[in-house]
């Protein structure tokens, strides 16, 4: 990193590639770029970062991911898994998903597909955490901290930030991982295509009376999914994370709930399958609207994450697909860097949006089907519906092929994901 300071007095730096926003996808793929030998600026709005240090095994944060095997493999070459698992991470192997409305259910297992678990439940916070503990003191990486970007500007070779302290940073790339409503998405005339899900998630934590036995579990409530994702607290294998997806005025009925009552709706939504429920934290609510980009990219400009795409947690891939963006564009830009290319260069950045955009705008539009599925109420289309969730339970090479596309085998993965 270079420091020149202006006549102005503002100071201003030169890194290989800033990226804006701190959570699990930017910093992920800081840690990739600053391994391979890139001298990496991490912009974020946060006053500090989220660390393990006096972890509180006891609390459970509200917002979980479903960690896909090959988000695991990223994870453990970036070796922060072993201190994920020490915090906390819950292994799945079955997943059960099921009609309420009618006789559709449909199993999966991850003997059926060739694989030791179908995913890890982790706390977003254990991930963050994890990751921050990887970049904080790492000799290649710069972290702002309470810091806003209030400009960007193109130069020569580059890209400029102006922080909200005065600062400048400059950088032939820069990386806008700043979230669904991306701050530098729109500083860079990007376009988005917006879907409103009319629906609001519910997430709350609950101990159920009977143990979760390792399976993810997923009913359609009137046509609107209702998530029981697995936990395991000291041990206590009957915790669960909830999502529920429901109307806007059904969440409001839902987060007013007292946690008697939204336990006894929870037990009675999913058949009561694990028996009662406890709900043991606090009930968020918030709304689902689906994104994307019009682009990835721009000259010395990319998008990743959900400032790229946000999709309905409907199957739990928003942080995989994002995770599989920071890999795949770490691979493109680190690639370049190390043969001395113009890693900034708009046709080097294309190659990652040809990577990334057709599989993010399938599972996009994968979830629209699902979620228009089953909101129809025709009694005809409810017949079909279930008929057809029972007969893909028998056909294992179809649901084989299904469960690896969940996993993330999907396409050429990045070498760090292999």
């Amino acid at each position: 990193m270079t420091k020149t300071t202006t006549a102005t007095g503002q100071q201003q730096a030169d890194f290989d590639a800033l990226i804006v926003g701190g959570g699990m996808v930017g910093a992920a793929l800081c840690a990739l770029l600053a391994d391979a030998g890139m001298r990496v600026a991490l912009i974020e709005a946060q006053p500090r970062p989220l660390t393990l240090d006096g972890w509180d095994g006891a609390r459970i944060a509200p917002r979980v991911s479903a960690l896909s095997p090959v988000s695991v493999r990223l994870l453990t070459r970036l070796n922060v898994w072993p201190a994920m698992e020490h915090a906390r991470v819950t292994p799945y192997r079955f997943m059960r998903v099921w009609d309420a409305e009618g006789s559709g259910d449909i199993a999966f297992s991850a003997d059926e597909a060739g694989v030791a678990n179908l995913g890890h439940i982790v706390e977003n916070n254990v991930t963050l955490a994890a990751l921050n503990a990887r970049i904080l003191n790492h000799p290649n990486v710069t972290t702002c901290y309470g810091a806003r970007v209030e400009a960007l500007q193109t130069s020569a070779t580059g890209r400029w930030l102006t922080l909200d302290d005065g600062r400048q940073l400059g950088a032939p790339l820069v990386v806008a991982a700043d979230g669904a409503r991306s701050t530098l998405r729109d500083m860079a005339d990007i376009g988005v295509t917006e879907d409103d899900m009319h629906q609001h998630a519910v997430v709350t934590t609950v101990r159920c009376a009977r143990p979760h036995g390792a399976t993810a579990r997923q009913a359609f409530v009137d046509g609107q999914p209702l998530a029981f994702l697995p936990l395991t607290v000291s041990g206590d294998t009957r915790y669960c994370s909830i999502v529920w997806s429901v109307t806007p005025a059904r969440a409001k009925i839902l987060e007013a709930m007292p946690p008697e009552a939204l336990g006894e709706a929870l037990g009675e939504a999913l058949d009561y399958r694990l028996g009662a429920v406890e709900v043991r934290d606090k009930t968020y609510a918030f709304p689902l609207v689906q994104r994307h980009a019009r682009r990835y990219v721009a000259p010395h400009f990319a998008l990743i994450g959900d400032a790229a795409h946000s999709i309905h947690p409907l199957a739990g891939q928003g942080v995989n697909l994002g995770l599989m963006d920071a890999a795949v564009l770490a691979e493109e830009v680190s690639g370049a860097f190390q043969r001395g290319a113009a890693w900034g260069d708009v046709r080097l950045l294309r190659r990652y949006e040809r990577r990334r955009r057709m599989d993010n705008a399938a599972m996009l539009g994968l979830m629209k089907g699902f979620r228009t599925l089953f909101d129809v109420r025709h009694p005809g289309v409810l017949l079909a519906r279930n008929v057809g969730m029972s007969g893909l339970h028998r056909l294992v090479p179809i649901k084989r092929a299904m469960m690896r596309q969940a996993t993330g085998e999907r396409g050429r993965l990045p070498q760090s994901c292999r």
